[in-house]
């Protein structure tokens, strides 16, 4: 009996928050464990279902985890840094291309599809929803060229919007097209917060490896549960936020500039992370507001 009355209790916490968010659009990153764990992806598309049936529009945007990098290793191409960048050139394009599009989308489409729900893959192969521009590096004012690397400029809003209002969950890979209709590969964070800003999402959450952001870097136990974009630009500038999650931290800024409320940065190796996240007081990642 105190074990149904226990789940009683959490269903009742929930409702407040399913009436706050149906018919709302929350813009989810997908990446690293949530694509690497077999358990961690399948309790994320789980959760991803769940938001779909209770009314939320769900639109995932996803990155390309280990298995671009084994794909490349396993075609004998060298991937090549360049001030921290990725270069990419046509044979790895080519590579990262089937990766995204041919393998990780069509994966996150056909288990939604499995768990009862919609979804249709948007990427370069099939239908493109995102434009964008090569992108360069600069130093000393010069540009660097880094390939067939891109920034996101302008996200089909139309169509992703009218899937979402179709309780279509749009999977969307992190490759755009220039105006000259060649393909760019582009940073999968980079790439969500751009979608979330164009969508004006009422939430964005990125899906990482780490429980949020900590105020010591490798001490687990100093998660910060929630700060504002004013806190985030000083843990920055100071140098708190570096490496693998400054890209992630700046997706969520960019998304909060383009008209996002609330953004989050969640471990997607906890259990159901995303419905504690979003359906409950406490939450477990890290939230960041204007």
């Amino acid at each position: 009996m105190e074990q149904a009355i226990a789940k009683a209790k959490v269903l009742i916490e929930a409702m407040g928050y399913i009436q706050r968010f149906t018919g709302k659009t929350v813009v989810i990153k997908l990446g690293g464990a949530a694509l690497d764990d077999t358990q961690a992806f399948s309790d994320l598309i789980t959760d991803v279902v769940f938001m779909n049936t209770v009314g939320i529009h769900v639109v995932i945007v996803h990155g390309g985890g280990k298995a671009i990098n084994n794909a490349l290793e396993q075609a004998g191409l060298t991937v090549q840094f360049i001030k921290g960048q990725r270069y990419t050139d046509q044979r790895t394009l080519t590579v990262v291309e089937h990766v995204l599009c041919n393998e990780i989308n069509q994966q996150i489409v056909s288990e939604i599809e499995r768990l009862g729900a919609e979804a249709m893959g948007l990427n370069t192969l099939a239908t493109c929803v995102l434009f964008g521009e090569k992108m360069f590096l600069e130093e000393d004012g010069k540009k660097i060229d880094l390939g067939m690397v891109g920034k996101i400029t302008e996200v089909n809003v139309k169509l992703i919007s009218l899937l979402c209002r179709s309780g279509t969950i749009p999977v969307i890979a992190p490759l755009a097209r220039d105006k000259a209709g060649g393909k760019l590969n582009c940073n999968a964070d980079s790439a969500a917060g751009e979608v979330a800003a164009a969508l004006k999402a009422d939430k964005f959450v990125v899906v990482s490896d780490v429980h949020g952001i900590r105020a010591v870097a490798d001490d687990p136990n100093s998660r910060i549960s929630q700060a504002s974009e004013a806190d985030i630009r000083k843990m920055i500038a100071d140098g708190t936020i570096t490496g693998g999650m400054l890209p992630k931290v700046q997706a969520c800024l960019r998304a909060l500039e383009g008209g996002v409320r609330r953004t989050h940065i969640i471990d997607g190796r906890f259990t159901h992370s995303l419905l504690l996240e979003i359906f409950t007081d406490e939450g477990i990642g890290t939230l960041i507001t204007k």
